[in-house]
Formats: C-alpha cells, structure tokens, sequence
C-alpha cells in the first residue's frame, strides 16, 4: 500500500452525469433507499445500487465477503467517481481486509459516510493519503436537515464549505490550520495498532459518538492521551455526543468536562457542538483535506482555505 507521507490521492469532484454507487459494507438496510436515490439524481448523478442493498445475513448486508465484494466492484470500477455507504451500524471492520485497495491508487474516488464508515475514512488516508466525506447517509437522508444535506452536494461538487459556530463556555480559543482527520470515536479506537490508523501528529482532530457510557467515553478519550495521539494535535473539533447513557451511580462529568480535562496540559484550540454526528443537522466535513479553526470569544469559523 501507498505510503501516507506520500503526496495526497485527491479524488476529482463530481459533475453532472457521473456515477456514484451505493454500497452497504455494515449492517443491513430496513428499508428501500428510495428517497436518497431520487436526491441524488436531482443532482444530476446517475445513482448504481449494489448487490448490498437488499441482502441479509443476521444483521449485515450480507456475509463479510459479499460485502467486501461488492465495495471491490464499486472500487474497480473507473466509471464511479464515488461510493456512500447506505448506512453504518457495525461490520466495516469485519470486510475491510478483504478488499484489495490497489486500483484506489489508480483511481481514487469520493468515499461517503459517517460513524461505522470511519474506519474506511482511517484506512484510506492513513493508507493513500486519501480524502473523504464525513456526512449523511442513504438511511439518514430522509431525516436530514436541508442544511447538511446541501454541504454534502457541496462537498462532492468541490463547492466552498464554511462554518460559523456560536460561541461555547468551554471552548478554548486559538487559531489553527491542519489536516483534518477522525469520525466516531469508538472507530478511531477500533483501529488502533492496526494497519487503519492514521497519523495524529499535527492534524486537527473531530470526534463524535453515540450510545455510549459516560465512563467509556472517559476511558476512550484518555486510552488516546495516553497511547500520545492528542499531544501534537493542531485543534480539536467535538461534535455530536448523542443518546448517552449514565450507571446508577452518576459520572459525574458531561462529555465536553472530560474534554477539557483530558487535553489540559495541551495549547491548542477545542471547540464544541460542530453539527456533525448522529443529529439530523450532520453537516459535512472533508476528511484528510487541509482546514482552518479560529476559536474566538465570540464564536468559532471553520473553512478549508
């Protein structure tokens, strides 16, 4: 595989007519992906549905190597110029070592998704220095805000994306540039040690979770400071911490409180409640793209120069 330090395997952007598929390399779908099929043929993209989409083995999309075959052919495919997943849920990391990345190199293209799809993000830059996009899914498209839902269009078209955030009491202020890098948290975790991982030095790090304990939410931030991975940050963006769950006996500490207090000793900039995550107002984020952070007093602004 491709060396990360190598120069970036950028992806073109997309334009009208090119195709974009969709996979399913997780769990299972539902329900029929009618209304994100109609979305983004109003985009002007003609939409090719893989085998995924409607096969079931217990709770994925079929087995790990029908996965990991279908994600090959989306791959090996020079006509696609990109591929969301339809959703995420858990498997990534079951089928991910069954795919052959080699024409990624030849042929980078567009990867979509947020949560499980982390760790296909992690493995493409840390493996080819790729980009990807951090946004809605096929499954969350039909309770998406209009929002982020035109970021990601943005997003794959190579339109200019910025955000401007209220301020928050426990940011920390400053002003950063760097590669942003991560997903959820728990798919960060997951790829630790292992050929996924990306470098964290010197990059701007986002992070969001869902449906977990407060304790190991705790454990999960400070398994990171302690394996050195948020020492050399440039900035940290948190975002969506949703649907948490405390034991009888409380915490104690809100998920932007052991934020703060795992990251202390450090001088970069932290900024809270980005709209990114499992919130229907999940707004995009260019993976493994250069980005801006300022963190001020009187709000936060994020741009990718």
């Amino acid at each position: 595989m491709q060396n990360a330090a190598a120069s970036p395997l950028f992806p073109p952007y997309l334009k009208a007519g090119d195709k974009i598929a969709i996979t399913c390399p997780a769990k299972k779908l539902p329900n029929p992906m009618t209304d994100a099929i109609k979305l983004l043929q109003s985009w002007g993209l003609e939409v090719v549905l893989g085998d995924t989409l409607t096969a079931s083995c217990h709770q994925f999309a079929g087995d790990d190597a029908f996965r990991a075959k279908d994600m090959q052919r989306f791959i090996d495919d020079d006509s696609v110029k990109a591929i969301i997943a339809a959703r995420g849920g858990y498997g990534t990391v079951r089928m991910i070592d069954l795919v052959n990345f080699d024409r990624f190199a030849q042929n980078p293209k567009w990867v979509v998704g947020f949560s499980d799809i982390t760790l296909l993000h992690s493995h493409l830059f840390a493996n080819f220095n790729a980009p990807g996009i951090h946004g809605q899914m096929p499954m969350t498209i039909p309770d998406a805000s209009a929002r982020s839902l035109d970021t990601l269009r943005k997003a794959l078209f190579g339109e200019e994306i910025s955000y401007r955030l209220a301020p928050n009491a426990l940011n920390r202020q400053g002003e950063a540039e760097g590669v942003l890098i991560g997903g959820n948290l728990s798919m960060l975790l997951s790829a630790s040690g292992s050929v996924s991982e990306p470098d964290y030095a010197g990059k701007i790090l986002f992070i969001e979770d869902i449906g977990e304990y407060l304790y190991a939410v705790d454990r999960m931030l400070r398994t990171l400071k302690r394996a050195g991975k948020l020492q050399h940050l440039k900035g940290l963006i948190v975002g969506g911490f949703t649907d948490l769950k405390d034991n009888d006996i409380p915490f104690g500490q809100t998920v932007p409180e052991m934020v703060m207090e795992v990251v202390k000793a450090y001088q970069y900039p932290v900024c809270f409640d980005f709209p990114a995550g499992h919130v229907a107002d999940n707004c995009s984020l260019v993976l493994g793209k250069k980005l801006n952070l300022s963190v001020t007093g009187t709000g936060v602004n994020i741009t990718y120069p």
